[in-house]
């Protein structure tokens, strides 16, 4: 991109903003995702930004604002990116029943862009920083918290993100959005209105030590990989719930879901797993048996969520885009 801004006395040469936008990019990526609740949009997102920032450069004044500059493109760029658009929700909100039983588990399939899409921690949380501020970082970009967001008018949610999360100032927002503190501070009150009605619904989870996530994430993918259907019930919590986007479908009960492992889902008998961490949670990707010699493809990425030392949710997704995406192979070589 260096091609495009010819450098100038006295202004920040593209050599230098080069290196300065990639140490952003994962901040910005993850300001991105809490916006939009795709990490395929936000990294969209995040490119149009760093295109409009290059563009733009000759607005840019004093190093010191480039953070605020990024930050006041990609708030437009994701503004424009929603504009008109319906929001995205968890698969589990998005069905017309309760829940489905098994038999009737892949009948329907959502619309494209309906349900919001898992996040890499690496990239979209930060390295380092302080514990405090990583804590609520962490939190924000889990995909209840996410879908909760999609609830908020869009300018409402850039507020809340960043005041909240970010924890810009007032009158740094207000700045950014070309608004007055006032206007800041009375769309932060209704944003966070609007967000406790909506977290109310959800059961919180009780916290679980990072150890005990690698833990329980071991045993449940030792289980998953021999296929061991009493071992995975073992580590679910009776009224788990599973989905699956695109489909339809969510089950609740660990009766039902072993049902279902038996039944439409034993084709992922003998699959290869490696563990992930998504959206602040355990996590895992799949790739099925597709060859008489070993071969292997890929099939899905399973979000895990465990309260009290069992799974209570499991949404797999089955984009097998998300394997370019979080950098994994098409065609693992097992050990």
């Amino acid at each position: 991109m260096t091609g495009l801004i010819a450098e100038r006395p006295g202004t920040t040469t593209a050599s230098e903003l080069e290196p300065r936008l990639a140490e952003h990019r994962r901040e910005l990526t993850g300001y991105c995702y809490r916006m939009l609740g795709s990490a395929f949009d936000a990294e969209d997102a995040v490119q149009e930004t760093m295109v409009r920032a290059w563009r733009s450069l000759d607005r840019l004044q004093g190093s010191g604002a480039l953070r605020s500059w990024l930050y006041r493109i990609a708030t437009n760029v994701c503004l424009d990116s929603l504009d008109g658009r319906k929001r995205r929700a968890l698969p589990v909100d998005l069905s017309e029943d309760s829940f489905a039983p098994v038999e009737a588990s892949l009948d329907g399939v959502l619309p494209d862009g309906a349900w919001v899409e898992p996040a890499l921690d690496r990239q979209v949380l930060p390295v380092g920083g302080d514990p405090a501020d990583l804590a609520v970082q962490k939190e924000s970009v889990r995909l209840a918290f996410v879908a909760a967001l999609q609830f908020l008018p869009p300018r409402q949610r850039a507020v809340l993100i960043l005041r909240d999360v970010l924890r810009w100032k007032a009158d740094e927002v207000a700045v950014l959005l070309e608004t007055s503190v006032a206007a800041v501070n009375s769309a932060l009150q209704r944003a966070r209105a609007t967000l406790a009605v909506q977290q109310a619904a959800e059961e919180p989870a009780a916290p679980t030590v990072a150890d005990d996530h690698a833990a329980l994430l071991d045993r449940y993918l030792d289980a998953f990989a021999r296929y061991d259907i009493d071992a995975l019930v073992a580590l679910l919590h009776e009224d788990a719930v599973m989905d699956m986007p695109p489909y339809a479908m969510w089950l609740r009960s660990s009766a039902d879901i072993a049902t279902w492992f038996v039944g439409p889902g034993a084709e992922c008998r003998g699959s290869h797993v490696v563990p992930l961490e998504l959206n602040g949670n355990p996590a895992f990707a799949q790739w099925r048996p597709s060859g008489p010699n070993g071969e292997f493809e890929p099939w899905a990425v399973h979000a895990l969520q465990f309260t009290d030392g069992r799974v209570t949710r499991m949404t797999a997704f089955l984009d097998t885009r998300l394997f370019d995406l979080f950098g994994l192979p098409r065609h693992p070589t097992p050990a």
